[in-house]
């Protein structure tokens, strides 16, 4: 059997993300009509079938969603090789896809990357923003080289470094029965309303776990979509919530309506991280990333989280 070349199994990935031959062949910046042959030779190769055309479109086959999930993993190792060897001469060089959750990225990444341009100013960092679910998904498929993210991911095929431990604080509003304390009691938690992020948060699972071991009340039906928006809710008094440290420097301290305090007796904390595939060959890039991110936050907001190393 004569073997597939790299270039059609590029066209097919292409072909099965779009699921359309024209969108597909604008997204690659090829002829329609050179797309749909390479696909075609392709199948020829390997003697399957492996899209179903229509007149609105094409579905893939059975055997067509198998060869793509080995196709990704596939390009996505190939990827990882030329990436290494166009940086093999100079550390954290060429491209780098960062994928952040954004509960940490907003509030984290700008005391980093002046120092991060400074020192590798040929790195071309791409950073984009997602849920930590979707970041995780995006990082096994090769979307992304690294992701930075509140721990700890479930996966033996992704390696983790933490950076640091941060304190989650409680949002109230302002004229909360709370408020006028410098801190909150755990017990005093009991019964009330809380609002969080929705699932696929990290943050959200760990405000679930908070709600159960202090007796509040989570409230699934008022589940924001970002920290801000958590935020306003609070100040609008729909209820209280959990905020972490950086979130609350940031944000909190400029809104009249709602303030943060930290809680009593209790060391409430979430660990920040990195994480990348096991078997990348950039690990060495990566964990000098991580000592450069750790430099960084330790000459700028150390007294405000607990770094590790």
């Amino acid at each position: 059997m004569i073997k597939p070349t790299i270039k059609q199994l590029e066209y097919f990935s292409a072909v099965a993300e779009t699921l359309h031959f024209r969108k597909a062949a604008e997204q690659l910046n090829v002829s329609q009509p050179t797309l749909s042959d390479q696909v075609k030779e392709l199948e020829y190769r390997l003697g399957v079938v492996l899209l179903d055309r229509t007149r609105h479109g094409v579905e893939l086959t059975p055997v067509g969603r198998e060869i793509l999930n080995r196709t990704t993993f596939l390009l996505r190792d190939l990827n990882d090789l030329c990436d290494h060897a166009k940086t093999a001469k100079s550390m954290l060089g060429g491209t780098l896809r960062l994928g952040v959750a954004p509960t940490v990225g907003p509030y984290l990444l700008p005391y980093v990357l002046p120092d991060l341009h400074r020192d590798y100013p040929d790195l071309k960092l791409y950073i984009r923003e997602d849920r930590s679910s979707s970041l995780e998904q995006a990082l096994r498929t090769g979307h992304h080289d690294l992701i930075l993210t509140a721990l700890p991911l479930e996966d033996d095929g992704l390696r983790t470094e933490v950076l640091f431990s941060e304190p989650l604080m409680v949002g109230l509003p302002k004229n909360h029965r709370l408020a006028m304390a410098d801190s909150v009691a755990p017990q005093d938690l009991r019964g009330e309303a809380v609002l969080s992020l929705g699932a696929g948060h990290r943050l959200y699972e760990q405000v679930q776990e908070l709600c159960r071991e202090f007796g509040a009340d989570l409230q699934n039906d008022y589940e924001g979509t970002s920290l801000d928006t958590l935020r306003q809710m609070v100040g609008m008094e729909m209820g209280i919530s959990f905020f972490p440290n950086l979130y609350a420097r940031s944000e909190i301290t400029k809104d009249q309506e709602v303030c943060a305090r930290p809680i009593e007796t209790r060391v409430v904390k979430r660990q920040v991280g990195l994480a990348w595939r096991s078997n990348s060959p950039r690990i060495n890039e990566f964990l000098q990333f991580k000592e450069d991110l750790l430099r960084s936050l330790n000459r700028q907001i150390s007294h405000e989280v607990m770094l590790s190393g």
